[in-house]
């Protein structure tokens, strides 16, 4: 049965708990929508756009940017670029470069990530949360609202998942019926 409290976990400090439960739910829900995904259905792009397996490896590259960001306070170096660059940029070059892959390889690829995560936020406590940077634009941020971002981002993306799961199930029952 699903908890519908935002909690503190336990191993953090208070906010960054309540940040882990926001990540950790969403992760969860985002697990249950693909859990009986085919490899045919992962390759599969929505029109001209893309698959369901390029997204699940945009929601690993969102939160990887993120920690090199927020823990070390840099950008994707050229090796680091050359293995998540098709994911963040989601353009032609993802759905050429991400396919093939079992929904056991993107659960791995999205955990892998996370547990990273969930080290890097253990050792820090609330403060940084509302420590202050500014983007080369001159925008001011803080790290609280770069994992935000995270959630927001996996969440829209889930959404995109859940209407091409839809695509494809009714795809399903109209081939069916008609046999």
């Amino acid at each position: 049965m699903v908890d519908y409290r935002v909690a503190s976990i336990k191993g953090f400090t208070d906010k960054i708990g309540e940040l882990v439960f926001l990540l950790e739910h969403t992760r969860a829900v985002t697990l249950s929508e693909i859990a009986e995904f085919s490899q045919s259905h992962l390759d599969e792009p929505e029109h001209d756009g893309n698959s369901i397996g390029a997204l699940l490896s945009h929601i690993a590259a969102i939160e990887k940017a993120h920690q090199l960001i927020s823990f070390e306070k840099r950008d994707f170096n050229a090796s680091e670029y050359m293995q998540w660059g098709a994911a963040i940029e989601l353009s032609e070059g993802a759905r050429e470069k991400i396919n093939g892959k079992s929904v056991d390889f993107y659960i791995q690829q999205l955990s892998d990530v996370r547990k990273e995560t969930l080290k890097q936020l253990s050792l820090r406590n609330d403060e940084w949360l509302f420590e202050e940077n500014v983007w080369p634009n001159g925008t001011a941020y803080n790290n609280y609202y770069l994992w935000f971002h995270v959630l927001e981002d996996e969440i829209n993306h889930r959404g995109q998942i859940r209407a091409m799961k839809r695509r494809i199930t009714n795809a399903k029952e109209q081939e069916m019926g008609h046999e």
